[in-house]
């Protein structure tokens, strides 16, 4: 007997697969006149097999995208909708580390693992440093290492290359060498001056978004009194992200 999942229409099940940013992305690069090819390449390589079947099929077996105006409105429609309907409430939770366990309101943040390992679709990060006693360094490989996840990463050059970094601290290319294929990028000189990364945020899913005070380091997760906050906005996750995007070829240079 199919579950429900499998019985759902392609339409349903396209719509719990995408992400609102994901539907409009590439309802936009439709609508521009690229092929659906060239349209799911903001998809990762591993779930645009899924993808197309289920674009396929919310036209009909054997109905393509690519064989009229009538048969594109039809799918950048449904794009659309799904876009809409993955517009969502805001909801925030504060996060805490605070020495002696002391916290008594919100999660902790070193509850933010959970967040990482449960990714579906996307994990992007900005950090001052890494540290290998971090249990973000853990799980953030394992999801880089998830064929379904997509995953970028910012770091600051100075902190992890100099010869002043802290003990367990791993360079910008062993970084790039630990979260493999994840694309990872590090700081650059701006105007004359080394740019520092103090930006400090994990998206998850072009949704879930986490500002906080600390680093990616034990102390910081577990014995620090640090402060940060959980947003479920798809809208401000994917504003962060298309912020920081939009500045990459001047403040970063890729790992």
């Amino acid at each position: 007997m199919a579950s429900s999942a499998e019985s759902a229409s392609p339409a349903s099940r396209l719509g719990a697969l995408l992400t609102g940013t994901e539907a409009r992305e590439i309802a936009d690069r439709l609508r521009d006149g690229d092929t659906l090819t060239a349209a799911l390449r903001v998809i990762a390589n591993g779930r645009r097999p899924e993808v197309r079947s289920l674009l396929s099929g919310v036209l009909g077996a054997h109905h393509g995208v690519d064989r009229g105006d009538a048969d594109r409105d039809a799918v950048v429609a449904v794009l659309r909708a799904i876009e809409g309907a993955r517009s969502a409430p805001t909801t925030m939770d504060p996060l805490w580390t605070m020495p002696g366990h002391l916290a008594q309101h919100g999660r902790l943040t070193h509850s933010v693992t959970y967040l990482v390992d449960n990714a579906r679709y996307s994990v992007v990060c900005s950090t001052f440093n890494f540290q290998r006693s971090s249990g973000l360094w853990d799980a953030l490989r394992r999801a880089a290492q998830r064929p379904e996840i997509s995953m970028k990463v910012y770091v600051d050059t100075h902190a992890a290359d100099s010869a002043e970094r802290r003990a367990g601290s791993p360079t910008t290319d062993e970084v790039a060498a630990h979260l493999r294929p994840a694309i990872v990028l590090r700081t650059k000189s701006f105007d004359g001056r080394q740019i520092r990364n103090h930006s400090k945020f994990i998206s998850i899913d072009h949704r879930f978004l986490l500002v906080t005070s600390a680093n990616f380091s034990w102390s910081a997760e577990n014995a620090n009194l640090e402060f940060g906050l959980l947003v479920d906005n798809p809208n401000l996750a994917e504003s962060v992200e298309r912020e920081l995007r939009d500045a990459e070829d001047v403040l970063f240079e890729r790992v």
